[in-house]
């Protein structure tokens, strides 16, 4: 234990994932710690770690009195902005760090710094495993599921660090040897307020890059291509066409990128949706990093794609149930539906205050839709008169009605286009009842 937090009272908002692993690191570094939540303890799943620690916790609503004698709060990314309570930390002077912040004050080797609106999670664990056949002892961490802060405290050789736009928009000190803005489309406007809040959010992944560091930006993506230009670093392109010189594309089928000589890195499974432009952005960023071409190659041969992004979950009677659960906006959403043809689309959730009537222009490669969830009548609004629409009430009646509806060998394709929070808890629940239900219909079927 170093003790860098020795002497302080650090307040950490929230007991998720996030803040007891922020609490846990601030512990080891020799702070007292208070976490206040909202929640009633009961339904804490750390509580008795957070005791065992040593920590107070104040459960059952925030309340001013949970700031006396603070010197900082760091708050989990759950967490809005405008909270009462960091607003009462503001007033009093008392520094507000988010549990991103936290991460980058302790991290004491070079990372990566992954963000955009879509596929961070799978780029993520492609650098990794790209560091990882380069020699390096190196982990991903970060939004993907393992915090920062405990990552920073584990001593690898190198981080590779999903951000998204909550956990950048409240931290300062992020300074990535290589950062990358993968695209960019409107999500979690509830949340930011607006598409350009959400942007610069994400901008602040390059903002204290410099001299000797290199920011990967997608050249095919023409918002984030804008966003990324403004890097005041080296900028490297990635793209799925040919890849002109500075640039990571694919060429005859090929990965090629195009630094420094002409590297071939083997040809990509483009079975999912906007795989092959992750691998480009993953060999973008390795490369940056200082990984060997073959340590490239190898570590994306033997990557494992993460589930709920595009695999094929059941067959029945001839028709591919494909599980992209994980596509929570728009712009996933679109991704996903570009993979298939005359698909029935099983879609809804809570829409995070994005519009969906862009879906509609993806309508001549659907057969129909399944509608769930919060935004079913949007649904309903967006492709009336376009395609045949169903209201279900649960994701296994969508399931059945899919099937109906859905031509011999077709597909039925969950990418519901929003977040799953209206109706489970996670978009890994629905992705499993997903493929639960479909398994569970009979192989005669609708078809039979």
């Amino acid at each position: 234990m170093s003790g860098r937090f020795r002497g302080d009272h650090v307040v950490v908002v929230g007991a998720g994932v996030a803040g007891t692993a922020a609490a846990r690191a601030l512990v080891q570094e020799g702070a007292t710690v208070t976490v206040s939540e909202a929640r009633p303890r009961s339904q804490i799943a750390s509580a008795d770690e957070l005791q065992r620690m040593g920590v107070t916790l104040l459960a059952g609503g925030h309340e001013p009195s949970h700031l006396k004698d603070a010197t900082l709060v760091v708050t989990g990314p759950g967490v809005p902005e405008g909270a009462p309570i960091l607003t009462w930390a503001r007033d009093r002077g008392v520094p507000v760090w988010g549990e991103m912040e936290l991460g980058a004050r302790l991290c004491d080797v070079p990372y990566v710094a992954i963000t955009g609106t879509n596929g961070k999670s799978t780029v993520t664990g492609m650098v990794a495993a790209c560091l990882r056949a380069d020699g390096l002892d190196a982990v991903g961490c970060g939004n993907i599921g393992h915090p920062f802060p405990t990552a920073a405290l584990e001593h690898h050789d190198a981080l590779v660090v999903e951000c998204s736009s909550f956990q950048l928009q409240i931290q300062e000190s992020l300074h990535p040897k290589v950062s990358v803005l993968l695209n960019l489309a409107p999500d979690h406007l509830d949340w930011h307020g607006s598409y350009a809040a959400y942007a610069a959010a994400k901008a602040k992944v390059y903002a204290r890059q410099g001299a000797g560091d290199v920011h990967v930006g997608n050249r095919e993506d023409a918002t984030a291509a804008e966003v990324s230009a403004a890097a005041p670093c080296d900028v490297t392109w990635f793209r799925t066409g040919v890849p002109a010189r500075g640039e990571v594309g694919y060429e005859d089928g090929e990965l090629v990128a195009r630094l420094d000589g002409d590297a071939h890195l083997g040809p990509v499974d483009g079975d999912r949706a906007g795989y092959r432009a992750d691998a480009a952005a993953a060999a973008a960023v390795a490369l940056a990093f200082g990984a060997t071409p073959d340590a490239v190659r190898a570590g994306l041969a033997t990557y494992e794609p993460l589930r709920h992004r595009g695999e094929v979950v059941a067959l029945r009677d001839g028709v591919r149930f494909v599980d992209n659960s994980k596509a929570t906006n728009v712009h996933a959403a679109l991704a996903a539906i570009d993979g298939v043809e005359d698909a029935v689309l099983v879609a809804g959730g809570r829409a995070k205050g994005v519009d969906l009537a862009p879906l509609a222009s993806r309508a001549g490669r659907l057969r129909g839709v399944v509608a769930i969830g919060e935004a079913a009548t949007d649904l309903v609004d967006v492709f009336a008169g376009v395609v045949p629409v169903d209201v279900a009430a649960s994701i296994e009646d969508a399931v059945t009605e899919a099937f109906a509806r859905a031509r011999p060998d077709g597909v039925v394709l969950l990418a519901p286009a929003c977040a799953s929070w209206d109706q489970f808890a996670s978009y890994e629940e629905r992705g499993e009842r997903f493929a639960a239900a479909a398994l569970a219909l009979s192989e005669v079927g609708a078809h039979g």
